[in-house]
């Protein structure tokens, strides 16, 4: 099973993910649980990475495992710099959404828990 650990902020703001384990639905290279997980995980680090004013930590240190984390915002991030809040909101209900939907499809192998932090 891989579980998924989504936190937002208050204001639903993307603040970190981490996701740990194994889907198991198919043996290596050929799991369609894991690669969707792994699509959609990369993907938001990617959109992430990109968005102007944030400062992303990335760890992919052993096989499945990523956790993904803001570790400051610049200040007019903080003052509520509309595009840049706008993009991690979305960003945290990309993740939320997409992982909810193979949770729901696959409830034995998908597993997430959304906190506020």
């Amino acid at each position: 099973m891989t579980s998924v650990l989504l936190i937002r902020g208050v204001d639903g703001c993307f603040k970190s993910c981490t996701a740990e384990g194994h889907a198991g639905f198919a043996p290596r290279g050929k799991d369609i649980v894991c690669a969707a997980e792994t699509l959609l995980l990369r993907t938001a680090v990617q959109v992430l990475e990109s968005i102007e004013g944030i400062d992303l930590s990335v760890d992919s240190s052993r096989r499945g495992f990523l956790s993904f984390s803001v570790n400051n915002l610049d200040s007019d991030v903080v003052a509520g710099n509309g595009a840049s809040v706008e993009r991690l909101r979305c960003a945290a209900d990309f993740i939320g959404t997409g992982i909810q939907s193979l949770s729901e499809e696959y409830p034995d192998l998908v597993r997430l828990t959304e906190r506020l932090g």
